[in-house]
């Protein structure tokens, strides 16, 4: 502030007002993108709960098809499939995959400033599992070679690291920075980071690596227990979840489901464990399912968020067929056929919507696109 004379000597303020404009956040989009393939600019990490969906899938149809000691005529239904439609479906899955992760490694190369705001962004950055937990899903359906293959064994290294490194880089932020504590950003979606442990956790015992699968399981468990008491909490402001993700919230009852398969096949048998993990995710099934409201929005318009009712569906399924062969009753088995049909008709119904809607899978108005700041409920990862 200056202070000068004026004609009656009277001193009189003069305010200087500077302006300083903000650089671009580190995390936000670069405006000045290539000008070729720019449809990838609207392609993001959630577009693989598609193929999370189809790998899922085809790991329900190899289990209910696989050979076992239970005779009982529910369970003999599923063998009248072709062995053909099988290995139809984990092709179909496997060119998916590979179209979807192609197409993402394009992106990471001549989008790279879209790829860091995906990694920063609340939602975005569990979406980043996605693709190496349908990797481990394909791995595991897999007709060519099992679990004792060195081929097998090499491949879970390749699809399990990047997992771990995201978990370290994502759990130590949950309560050591800032911004980034689990109370801040906890969402849904979280449960990704979940089940990409207990996904590998199960395939790690198939190969008899018994401490890695523990390992895995221990890690992704006791995440799980943080995340559940969280999300049942629900803060107050903490509401970052936009109406068109609801679908999402069928991961609730994902993660009990795949920890029970996880812990099967660490045990070795379906015990108490398995049995406790596997009621508490048909507890968690219904009481969202009962709601129906929760979802109408959602339902309105489609989008790829839709797919995210398929593989929680698949992997209960799953879980359901482990307790049909445990306890041999028709309960159970009747459980497990409604469960597997009910699956196998989302899988297809939202395979059909997404050939008719291909026009609307890359939609424009998509918020993580928009250099906002990441953690603000108004950029909803969509």
């Amino acid at each position: 502030m200056d202070a000068s004379a004026t004609d009656e000597g009277q001193p009189q303020s003069q305010c200087q007002l500077t302006i300083e404009i903000p650089s671009k956040p580190s995390c936000s989009i670069d405006s000045e993108a290539p000008k070729f393939l720019p449809f990838l600019t609207r392609f993001h990490a959630g577009y693989f709960r598609i193929s999370f969906s189809l790998c899922g899938q085809a790991l329900l149809w190899k289990t209910l098809n696989q050979p076992t000691q239970d005779n009982d005529t529910l369970r003999l239904i599923f063998r009248i499939l072709p062995e053909s439609a099988f290995f139809l479906l984990w092709f179909v899955a496997l060119a998916c995959l590979v179209s979807l992760s192609l197409l993402y490694l394009l992106k990471c190369f001549l989008y790279f400033r879209a790829v860091k705001a995906e990694f920063c962004h609340h939602v975005g950055v569990n979406y980043l599992f996605a693709p190496w937990i349908s990797w481990l899903l394909l791995l595991q359906s897999s007709p060519f070679f099992g679990p004792k293959h060195s081929y097998y064994l090499v491949l879970w290294w390749v699809f399990s690291i990047p997992v771990m490194v995201l978990d370290i880089k994502i759990y130590g932020q949950w309560f050591t920075k800032g911004k980034r504590f689990l109370s801040a950003v906890a969402n849904p979606t979280s449960l990704l980071s979940v089940i990409g442990n207990l996904v590998g956790a199960r395939a790690a015992a198939e190969m008899g690596w018994k401490e890695c699968a523990v390992c895995l399981f221990s890690l992704g468990f006791a995440h799980y227990l943080v995340l559940f008491v969280t999300l049942y909490q629900r803060f107050s402001g903490s509401n970052r979840l936009p109406t068109m993700l609801r679908p999402v919230f069928f991961l609730f009852f994902a993660a009990p489901s795949m920890a029970s398969l996880a812990w099967v096949s660490i045990s070795g048998n379906y015990d108490q464990p398995s049995k406790m993990l596997f009621f508490l995710s048909l507890f968690l099934f219904a009481s969202l399912v009962s709601r129906p409201n929760l979802f109408k929005k959602a339902m309105k318009k489609f989008h790829v968020a839709w797919w995210a009712y398929s593989f929680p569906l698949t992997v209960l399924a799953l879980a359901s067929a482990q307790y049909a062969q445990e306890v041999k009753g028709g309960v159970a088995h009747g459980l497990m056929l409604t469960l597997s049909v009910l699956s196998v008709l989302v899988s297809f119904a939202l395979l059909v919507f997404t050939i008719i809607n291909t026009n609307h899978l890359l939609q424009n108005d998509d918020p993580v696109l928009s250099p906002s700041t990441p953690h603000s409920p108004a950029t909803a990862y969509k």
